[in-house]
């Protein structure tokens, strides 16, 4: 009997807290903020795109005990995300404060927490088989303990299960030994143009998903392009855009990790990659239509979009 393939985001589930400004404040004064929210993010923002379209998700990571923890805890069990550990009792989720001003200028202070401290020991406890899809980003790689555990657990997984990846913007503070790394070991490197260039130097996002799937041994390279869509290159001579979808967009944030988790989506619903890019085109543009980091939609507002 098969099993039901389940998305594992072994990465960082933190809190989001977004304060609007007109734009960023004096040293040392006291500004009113005119908007707020609080709200999880980073990688929850994947895992409920993946969750809403259909694939089961498991959070591998580490939660703590207090107010950011509880907000965190709750946006996963609303969307039926399983967190695997148990909560550590000592320290609390970690938080972002982004300070947005009126021209959409943002400023990030983080601070760490639980998220922080993944060991080899916890990972053992994920029982990871060949029809899940195992996902981390760069941000991972940040802290010395995730980084140690993350890069034993892929030489441990099973040799089928799908591995993605995602630099994300902190891309040039990875060490290149652990990208060669995650190189070695990934099914699907996504990232977008920015990152692509500073990966693979060039411009054209074609050359550069070609350029990355040349550091590849199975699998595929995407770079996505905005609202023109994405590039997928499966081998090293030879690459597809892969159109996007014209909107009106009212927040581009969490796009890129909704169209990782549709992406995933898709290929655990076996269509080709291609395809799987196309839905995941379709996912990231009505994502940004909404307000919000985690704005991913339903299968069902996909399809309909689609038809």
């Amino acid at each position: 009997m098969s099993v039901a393939p389940r998305l594992i985001l072994v990465d960082s589930v933190v809190v989001d807290v977004v304060l609007n400004v007109d734009a960023l404040p004096e040293r040392g004064s006291d500004t009113l903020v005119e908007r707020s929210d609080s709200f999880a993010g980073g990688g929850f923002n994947v895992m409920a795109a993946a969750s809403r379209l259909g694939l089961a998700s498991v959070y591998g990571g580490v939660v703590g005990l207090g107010p950011f923890a509880t907000i965190a805890q709750e946006a996963m069990r609303l969307e039926d995300i399983v967190v695997a550990t148990p909560p550590i009792d000592d320290v609390d989720t970690g938080f972002v404060v982004a300070i947005v001003e009126d021209g959409g200028e943002r400023t990030f202070l983080t601070s760490v927490g639980a998220e922080a401290t993944l060991s080899t020991s916890q990972l053992d406890e994920l029982d990871v088989t060949e029809s899940d899809f195992v996902y981390f980003s760069g941000y991972a790689l940040l802290h010395e303990s995730n980084a140690r555990a993350l890069l034993g657990f892929l030489t441990q997984i099973p040799a089928a299960t799908c591995f993605l990846f995602d630099p994300g913007p902190i891309v040039s503070e990875i060490s290149a030994s652990m990208l060669d790394a995650v190189f070695e070991r990934v099914d699907w490197f996504s990232c977008n143009q920015r990152e692509a260039f500073l990966l693979a130097d060039s411009a054209d996002p074609a050359e550069a998903a070609r350029g990355l799937r040349a550091r590849m041994n199975r699998g595929g390279a995407i770079v996505r392009i905005g609202g023109d869509g994405c590039v997928v290159a499966e081998s090293e001579r030879y690459s597809e855009v892969v159109p996007g979808f014209a909107v009106v967009s009212v927040d581009t944030n969490g796009a890129g990790d909704c169209h990782v988790g549709a992406f995933a989506a898709q290929l655990a619903l076996g269509r080709p990659p291609v395809e799987a890019a196309r839905w995941a085109n379709a996912a990231a543009a009505l994502s940004v239509t909404k307000h919000g980091p985690a704005t991913g939609p339903t299968s069902q507002e996909l399809e309909e979009f689609l038809s």
